[in-house]
């Protein structure tokens, strides 16, 4: 291989933990992406594990689509050259990390030791000062990781922030954010989706604000050097296929890296939204359903006549549908609320879906399909009540138990579980294309 295909390039690369989640590590993420953003830093955001929220908050704060990072759905290779690719095009690359550093299996410590990121931790200070110097230093030598300083949220005034800096020892004291009379709001499956928030972009530019990062500190964190090597490429299977994306506040859960495998795929990808009631495109070859929020937006959905029957038709015509989880939910013959209001759906799955308080699902699955294994996640809260057989089920990652049923109904996919197409763009394209008799 010759040396214009193997580049190295040489950038400050973070990954912000916590010892739980709560501490504040997107908001923390946000305000520190804004503030160089400000200070004309070019910055790439990715966020640990599988997520879908956070990362459209994240994308906001940094001007650029965040990628999801993962030693198993994404894979240690693929992370590591989707890393090298940032480096490319960045001066400095954020990780957000998931739940607490050691949690998970993979958790974000080994993420960070997998590729040599140095670790900044962020402790909710607001009911402790000297003892933030204890949990940093359990946090790093537990692993244990490099931890290459803290930043201390919610912190009430200088004097705080001067008791915790002097209680650090030999860790940095990196940032302080003060506490927020405007925070990121959240629901059951995590922040409020970002075009929900109003004056969004003011709440970013004060949080970037009041962020006091030590600039010296900053410059002075040690560099990461990432080789990147142009991938060979994926086999356009979908070359000359249109595909169908519902996407508006009811299915907003879906990977930019499967969008972009789609299209490395040779799919062309046109969008509509089922909230405003519009039509399937007339000239999709496949339909895709993602998750999202049909359970806040029922009513809109119950109306929309004209998007219902296009749906109607399409399934009837053959046309190949994947409906994953909020996608899912609205295939089935009614939506019951957390109110108890019952909202008719479009009844190509029989059954009803019942939104719950408890947490459903939760963690890492894999589809094993003809054409490949697909990786993925499950994550919430809602059961569906049906009598359909499903045609196979997922595995968990955490204990190879059994996971999320896939259900088949000729041309239609129906799951909870969310694909993560690069994990096995064959077993990707074969969803959108018509079954075999």
């Amino acid at each position: 291989m010759n040396a214009e295909m193997n580049i190295s390039a040489t950038v400050t690369v973070v990954l912000v933990s916590a010892i739980a989640s709560g501490q504040g590590k997107t908001t923390t993420t946000a305000a520190l992406a804004r503030k160089l953003v400000n200070l004309g830093k070019t910055v790439r955001v990715f966020k640990t594990g599988p997520d879908f929220i956070d990362p459209m908050m994240l994308e906001r704060a940094s001007g650029h689509p965040v990628q999801s990072l993962d030693l198993w759905m994404v894979g240690r290779e693929r992370s590591l050259a989707m890393l090298a690719q940032a480096a490319q095009q960045a001066e400095v690359i954020l990780i957000e990390g998931v739940m607490g550093l050691y949690d998970g299996q993979p958790s974000s410590a080994d993420l960070a030791r997998a590729f040599g990121v140095p670790v900044l931790a962020v402790v909710d200070a607001s009911a402790m000062a000297q003892t933030v110097g204890a949990v940093v230093m359990g946090l790093r030598d537990f692993g244990p990781v490099h931890l290459t300083g803290v930043v201390a949220n919610r912190v009430a005034s200088d004097g705080h922030a001067k008791m915790i800096a002097d209680a650090m020892r030999d860790i940095p004291l990196l940032a302080t954010l003060s506490k927020q009379q405007q925070a990121l709001p959240e629901r059951h499956l995590g922040l409020v989706l970002p075009d929900e928030v109003a004056q969004l972009e003011n709440i970013l530019d004060q949080l970037a604000e009041q962020l006091a990062l030590d600039m010296d500190a900053w410059d002075a964190l040690p560099k990461l050097t990432l080789p990147y090597t142009p991938d060979a490429g994926t086999p356009a299977l979908l070359q000359g296929k249109t595909i169908a994306i519902a996407r508006d506040a009811a299915f907003a859960f879906i990977y930019p890296a499967n969008l972009d495998c789609l299209r490395d795929l040779g799919a062309q990808l046109v969008f509509f939204s089922p909230i405003k009631d519009e039509a399937v495109p007339a000239n999709a070859d496949a339909v895709y359903l993602p998750g999202g929020y049909p359970e806040l937006h029922a009513q809109a959905l119950a109306r929309a006549g004209r998007w219902q029957q296009s749906l109607h038709d399409a399934h009837a015509a053959g046309t190949p549908i994947l409906a994953e989880c909020g996608g899912m939910m609205v295939l089935c013959e009614k939506l019951i609320d957390k109110q108890g209001d019952e909202w008719p759906m479009l009844g190509l799955l029989p059954g009803a879906v019942v939104m719950q308080s408890r947490l459903a699902a939760l963690g890492g699955q894999a589809w094993s399909t003809p054409q490949g294994i697909l990786r993925g996640h499950a994550f919430h809260y809602s059961r569906f009540d049906t009598v359909l057989q499903a045609e196979t089920h997922t595995q968990k990652h955490a204990n190879a138990e059994p996971g999320e049923a896939i259900y088949r109904i000729g041309n239609l996919t129906a799951s909870y579980f969310h694909s993560y197409f690069p994990s096995s763009p064959q077993a990707a394209a074969a969803l959108f294309l018509p079954r075999l008799p």
